[in-house]
């Protein structure tokens, strides 16, 4: 499912002297199978942006085009818009409020209509698909870690079966094992088949998992790309306000040394290219 925004731009309480231009013109399609990642720095317009995918904000001019359809014409379905595009809001688990994980779970399934056995199934689907231990299930939510609380959550929204998963800063506050295994489910369910558009400030985590790279700059799209040729421009992400990931700041200070390293995205790719060029010195001595 291809979500295409045209010529999109917003502007917060027009008219009044607070008027703040949020977004300009911003032409971008996500792509089915994409994961998107959207970085820019505070106030760039990233989340803004990510809450015009399933209708929660509406352009001031332009539009936005889920499978075609104009999601804000007159008479458009936005409850089942949202049952295809699902939004995880920053800090998600402030929004848990249920008296066991299940029963969080279930909340939406429940009001699409299911029940019985239906809905028990995709309950124990999507709890499943967050890899959280079979005995929270039944536990109030409260009584888990905060990593834990926002896999529920997103588990939550995972229940929907949207086709189109949007997730502001889902890792933000974690620590780096709560990360690290919420990052890992984000790319276990793009490789299921969900489109995923990810608002992130952890380049390293962009790096990792992106297929493509949105960069938004004072609401403008400043660049879009794979994350190799996004990070290539350091300089002007620097520019920005914006790092560029641990790997590459590495290689760097490595060909300062007088290591000839090229940029590297991971750390996988990173040691391979130190073992290859410390085989290339043994060589040549």
């Amino acid at each position: 499912m291809s979500i295409r925004i045209e010529h999109m731009s917003h502007v917060y309480q027009p008219g009044s002297p607070f008027e703040a231009d949020a977004l300009e013109d911003i032409d971008l399609t996500i792509n089915d199978g994409d994961l998107l990642a959207l970085i820019g720095h505070t106030g760039s317009g990233k989340s803004t942006l990510a809450q015009h995918l399933n209708g929660l904000l509406t352009p001031t001019s332009g539009r936005v085009l889920v499978d075609g359809e104009d999601i804000n014409a007159k008479g458009a379905d936005r409850r089942a818009l949202r049952q295809r595009v699902g939004l995880l809001f920053q800090y998600a688990e402030y929004q848990l409020f249920e008296e066991t994980v299940y029963k969080d779970i279930a909340f939406g399934p429940k009001n699409q209509g299911l029940t019985g056995d239906e809905l028990d199934a995709r309950v124990r689907e999507a709890f499943a698909k967050v890899h959280l231990p079979a005995d929270t299930l039944e536990k109030s939510p409260f009584e888990l870690s905060g990593g834990q609380m926002r896999r529920v959550a997103l588990a939550g929204v995972v229940a929907m079966q949207p086709r189109v998963l949007v997730m502001d800063e889902p890792i933000a506050g974690l620590d780096p094992k709560g990360r690290d295994e919420l990052t890992e489910v984000i790319r276990e369910l793009h490789d299921g088949g969900v489109t995923i558009v990810l608002i992130s400030h952890n380049m390293d985590d962009v790096a990792r998992i992106a297929t493509r790279v949105a960069v938004l700059d004072k609401g403008h799209l400043a660049m879009l790309g794979t994350p190799r040729e996004i990070f290539a421009r350091g300089e002007e992400l620097e520019s920005m306000g914006l790092d560029v990931p641990q790997t590459i700041q590495l290689c760097r200070r490595l060909r300062e040394g007088g290591m000839g390293v090229p940029d590297c995205l991971t750390n996988e790719e990173l040691a391979a290219a130190i073992c290859e060029t410390l085989k290339g010195g043994a060589a040549d001595a």
